[in-house]
């Protein structure tokens, strides 16, 4: 298994939904540029695996590196059709990563945060005293 593609693909995901919204109006109001039926698939592509899908098909689009390399043989053994076929077994498994990927990365945010911001008022109320 390459995980390279899944970092990027978990990065891009976080990137695009998780934090671009929140940095400035400058990104939702590309977003509300957009024609009304992309604007509805960035609204419901929320989901990690949904988008996950679309990113791991394009990175490997773009990139030509499988997520899993037993892919790149089934694409051998079945002729032509078999090509995109593989492509989307591969976008579909790696998906299924990226959806647990950013759902740990969800879950350990939430304590390191708070510990972040216990640990900042502890300092300064020391620093008060």
């Amino acid at each position: 298994m390459n995980i390279e593609i899944l970092i990027l693909a978990i990065s891009i995901h976080a990137l695009i939904w998780e934090h671009l919204p929140h940095w400035g109006t400058w990104f939702m109001r590309i977003i509300g540029a957009l024609p009304q039926p992309l604007q509805t698939l960035y609204g419901q592509w929320h989901c990690p695996y949904c988008a996950g899908f679309w990113i791991a098909l394009a990175l490997h689009g773009v990139t030509g590196i499988w997520t899993f390399t037993g892919f790149a043989g089934f694409a051998q053994s079945w002729g032509g059709a078999a090509a995109p076929l593989a492509w989307i077994f591969d976008a579909l498994a790696t998906a299924i990563l990226i959806k647990t990927g950013a759902l740990l990365l969800n879950a350990v945010s939430g304590p390191a945060i708070k510990g972040y911001q216990m640990k900042a008022e502890f300092i300064a109320a020391r620093d008060e005293a």
